[in-house]
């Protein structure tokens, strides 16, 4: 397969893992929501007021009922707040005090031009002027010199038809310009005023206040002061006192004030359809009166006679389940679920180095979110039937029996520190919204959750289970006290219930870990502490049979797992882990033992009749033959890879020195004597590549001083990081150095100098070891395995020759 066609298949097939990962979050979040998502069950609607109820019934969620009686009496006081609409427009009344000034002003005209005409005739002859005929007057204003004008037409005027006394009295009142001005002021200031027609109707309908919509300046004012408001005939009366004075009671002022009369309306005029407007308005605004009903309120009990109130809640339950508000709550929920883990996996993934989630991971974890909202979501229904059962617990004090905080130790044991914080987190929020959007339930489960998974990390026996049960009980009981106080409830019996459940809630969570790590380890074959605790027990079949048919490489192993514990120590990395996969990851050489240096005789060595390539072959091969057996004695995904990972891409350079030895004209692949991969991808598969070629380089030392150690260290580090095996894996520089003085120290002490014992010393050893022969044959055997290995092993060649079978 060429590199290119490798990369298409790469990408497809991350393709298709992140459109699996998509599904399986909108199958998670559609999940979710189905059980968080209330139900109401099922609701009576055949009662009627006065029968007996046959069950009690609970509200499942908090909902609304309206009042019909408050919302009617509601909206009658609205409308009736709302004060008359009166309309003022001062432009009538304007209009007639215009046109009394004007008519006035042309009567005062008429007069002076007649006496003009008056005064220029008196000089001439009367009697020549009595013989002639009589001139009319436009003949004699003509003939006084005086151009004539028409006739004022008052009716014409003014728009109404006037008597020949009221025209006489305006006649007179236009002979007198002190009159004229008087009159003008008053009628101005008189129409000024807001009046209405009658003022009795419009007192008694008087309730503190107007308002009065100004059409002329197309404004809105309120009067507070109803004798800020006049009537029409006391307007009338007023003028008739302001403008005739004394006169007020003689004809003429009689004849004025009833043309005024006829002219003026009242400018200030009740509006009824804008008042009735106002007042609909005002009701329809209203909001219906609700009732609250609260979740887990009992709204009516076994045996109870059914009121007309507690028939109108069931009603409003039954309506508050409508399929479509039902819908709609599901989608913004899903909605809401979904972009939480997506934006949250998103921002872990960039910003947590050690958030790194594969498929196997999300599916794990989505199975622990389903199942403890299934678990809550069923304890919430028995903590109600509990309550009818023990009514002097609150069904609450039940939550905290339910476990959990179980969801966080199970995914801390299984996977990370990182992944059960975020994980916490997550579960929080989101049973904070099952338990009816409880900000107090989701702080208990992020405490509880985060401590019980601090407690439980790198725990090598069950009983450390406990221990962190004893931890969460304690921290979750001082969690519930401080919710009680937050909550501002007082101090009774029922802290006393939710104390001593929530004590037997954390032991409960303990309980329901150690009994799922099982489960969760064959399902999902993960490699938990636990599982590596049982594969530290060196009677495993597997390694009995490493034992058996290479004691050398079995040997090799045990030192190999004794420097990377210690290593991992050192720099924060899983010891167990490392320990354990140091004993397996050479169980490959079971089916070739020959063919290694831990089992090669020295005077017989089977690469020297073959070629080198073939050679490189099968010490390549051994990583696949111990995935293989790994696979077969189902040791799990982490010491799988960890095999696989172990030499990384390694070149096997004493082969490929003499493939290149051998083919001096050709040309020598390097790959071929590659090992096949990947690098190491964790610090606990580099500790081991780390380790594996340290302590093989060790046996060579023909003189293992500290200096000489320390050096042979540095060096083997060295080249394995030029050789970019170390790329992969999320080693620092200070790890290393850490690496390579952990290793100083234990490879100090396995090759210690021992003290030359005199002759008589050696005899009374041999002596005793024959003596106890029987008793300790395989310490024997593995001294003389060690034996021979050392005496194996000459000059650089056989260091190389170790470095490449190892």
């Amino acid at each position: 397969m060429t590199p290119k066609h490798k990369l298409i298949k790469k990408s497809r097939l991350m393709m298709t893992q992140k459109t699996t990962k998509r599904l399986l979050l909108v199958v998670l979040a559609a999940i979710l929501t189905i059980i968080i998502i209330p139900k109401g069950g099922f609701v009576p609607d055949y009662y009627r007021p006065g029968d007996i109820a046959s069950r009690d019934i609970k509200t499942p969620r908090g909902f609304l009922v309206p009042e019909p009686a408050l919302t009617e009496k509601k909206k009658q006081d609205a409308a009736q707040a709302i004060v008359p609409v009166y309309d003022y427009d001062p432009r009538p009344s304007k209009n007639v005090a215009q046109s009394f000034s004007d008519l006035l002003s042309q009567l005062n005209a008429e007069l002076h031009r007649h006496q003009e005409v008056s005064d220029a005739l008196k000089g001439k002859d009367v009697a020549a002027r009595a013989e002639l005929k009589a001139p009319t007057a436009a003949e004699a204003t003509v003939e006084a010199g005086v151009m004539p004008l028409p006739p004022v037409d008052a009716q014409a005027i003014l728009g109404v038809e006037l008597s020949d006394e009221q025209l006489a009295a305006l006649r007179r009142l236009a002979a007198d310009d002190e009159q004229i001005q008087r009159f003008s002021r008053e009628i101005r200031r008189g129409l000024n005023h807001k009046f209405v027609g009658n003022l009795e109707l419009f007192q008694s309908n008087w309730h503190g206040s107007i308002t009065v919509r100004d059409l002329a300046a197309e404004k809105e004012l309120t009067i507070d002061d109803k004798q800020s408001v006049f009537g029409l005939n006391d307007v009338l009366a007023d003028l008739r006192e302001k403008i005739f004075g004394e006169q007020a009671i003689s004809a003429d002022a009689a004849q004025v004030v009833s043309v005024v009369q006829k002219l003026v309306r009242p400018n200030l005029t009740f509006n009824q359809s804008e008042t009735e407007a106002r007042k609909r308005a005002a009701s329809e605004a209203v909001l219906p009166v609700l009732l609250q009903v609260k979740r887990g309120e009992m709204i009516v009990r076994e045996g109870e006679r059914v009121t007309a109130e507690q028939i109108r809640k069931l009603h409003a339950l039954q309506s508050s389940a409508d399929g479509f508000k039902m819908a709609r709550s599901a989608a913004g929920l899903m909605l809401s679920i979904l972009l939480l883990f997506y934006v949250v996996h998103r921002f872990a993934k960039a910003n947590i180095r050690k958030y790194h989630p594969e498929q196997r991971d999300l599916i794990f974890l989505m199975a622990v979110f389903i199942g403890l909202f299934a678990i809550a979501k069923v304890g919430i229904f028995i903590s109600t039937a509990l309550q009818s059962a023990f009514p002097y617990i609150d069904s609450a004090c039940y939550y905290y029996l339910l476990p959990f905080a179980a969801g966080a130790m199970l995914v801390r044991i299984v996977l990370n520190s990182e992944v059960a914080y975020v994980f916490s987190l997550l579960l929080a929020l989101l049973l904070g919204l099952l338990f009816g959007n409880n900000l107090f339930i989701s702080l208990y489960v992020l405490v509880g959750s985060v401590t019980a998974a601090h407690w439980v990390r790198h725990s090598q026996a069950r009983s450390n289970l406990y221990r962190a049960g004893w931890y969460l009980a304690l921290v979750n009981m001082v969690m519930v006290l401080a919710i009680y106080a937050l909550s501002d409830n007082a101090f009774n019996e029922q802290v006393l219930y939710r104390l001593g459940f929530t004590f037997v809630g954390a032991f409960g969570c303990a309980m329901v870990v150690n009994g799922t790590i099982p489960l969760v380890e064959s399902l999902f074959k993960y490699t938990t502490d636990f599982k590596l605790m049982e594969l530290a027990n060196m009677n495993t079949p597997i390694l009995r049979e490493l034992m058996v048919q290479a004691p050398g490489t079995y040997h090799h192993s045990i030192v190999v797992g004794n420097l990377v514990e210690n290593a991992a120590e050192a720099i924060g990395a899983n010891p167990l882990m490392a320990r354990v996969a140091a004993y397996y990851h050479d169980i490959g050489k079971i089916k070739k033992p020959l063919y290694f240096a831990e089992k090669m005789q020295p005077s017989e060595n089977r690469h020297d009749k073959l070629a080198p390539s073939m050679s490189a072959l099968i010490l390549i091969s051994h990583v696949k033959d111990g995935v293989e057996l790994a696979k077969e004695h189902k040791l799990g995904h982490d010491l799988i890879e960890i095999i696989r990972q172990h030499h990384g891409t390694a070149l096997i350079k004493f082969f490929y020195d003499k493939a290149q030895q051998r083919e001096k004209d050709g040309q020598v692949n390097e790959q071929d004597y590659r090992y096949p991969g990947p690098k190491p991808q964790t610090r606990e598969a580099a500790l081991i590549m780390l380790a594996d070629a340290v302590e093989a380089a060790g046996r060579t030392l023909s003189d293992p001083t500290p200096a000489r150690i320390q050096g042979m260290v540095q060096k083997i580090i060295n080249n394995i990081f030029i050789d970019g095996q170390l790329d992969e894996c999320e080693l620092t520089l200070k790890d290393l150095h850490e690496i390579a003085k952990s290793f100083n120290r234990i490879l100090s002490g396995i090759f210690h100098q021992r003290i030359e014992y005199p002759e008589p010393a050696y005899k009374e050893r041999d002596k005793d070891a024959k003596r106890t022969q029987n008793d300790d044959l395989h310490r024997e055997s593995t001294a003389e395995s060690r034996h021979q290995d050392n005496g194996s092993q000459k000059g650089s060649q056989d260091d190389l020759k170790r470095l490449g079978m190892s």
